[in-house]
């Protein structure tokens, strides 16, 4: 039983979803929400992935109003830090967009909190758009509560996305301009290089838009 940074270090990927869907037979565009703390480490690995078409940085869970990086930090607007993952349904299925989440993005075992950020706009969430989203999101997160692949349940909120709110656009690809911020360094370059590590066949360089 390890903590997603542990497998981060050893290299050990978790199980993909026994409850997935096939891959589409034409090429399209689909879109997914995930929060797993900061939303430039989510970004920085997603956007890094086969198959993935567009990322954006933004805010999820609260109202348009209040969807400021200002408002949010004061953890009093309902919403998380979150990416909006815009992906090729031919390339890669949902299923292995949550493996990713759950294997190298986040620690889905921390309440409010990822590392060093702590409060409900860290906290760990998926945003589903659709019935299909949730079912296979719910069955993941059973399937891997039952294998004891964590040490700790996992806390993953799996609620519906009533609107997606961009982030600043100095948020947007923060760690790709920001290489040598030492959050970055600690925080986000691991994540980069576990993506490498468990997932070679789908990962790819990054180079901005």
């Amino acid at each position: 039983m390890l903590s997603s940074y542990m497998q981060a270090q050893t290299g050990i990927a978790i199980p993909a979803p026994q409850s997935d869907v096939a891959l589409a037979s034409k090429p399209g565009k689909e879109t997914a929400v995930f929060a797993g703390g900061c939303f430039w480490g989510t970004q920085s690995v997603f956007e890094r992935v086969k198959g993935v078409v567009a990322t954006t940085a933004g805010y999820a869970g609260g109202s348009a109003s209040t969807a400021t990086y200002d408002q949010v930090t004061t953890e009093t607007t309902g919403h998380a830090e979150s990416v909006k993952v815009v992906y090729d349904p031919s390339k890669i299925t949902y299923g292995r967009l949550l493996q990713i989440f759950f294997s190298v993005v986040h620690d889905p075992t921390q309440l409010n909190r990822q590392g060093p950020d702590v409060g409900t706009s860290y906290r760990s969430a998926i945003f589903y758009t659709n019935e299909e989203q949730r079912k296979i999101s719910t069955a993941y997160i059973a399937q891997l509560d039952a294998a004891g692949v964590y040490r700790k349940p996992i806390v993953t909120q799996v609620t519906p996305l009533k609107g997606f709110y961009d982030a600043e656009s100095y948020h947007q690809d923060y760690a790709l301009h920001n290489p040598n911020n030492p959050y970055i360094q600690v925080c986000d370059r691991p994540k980069i290089e576990a993506l490498r590590k468990q997932f070679p066949e789908l990962f790819r360089d990054y180079k901005g838009k």
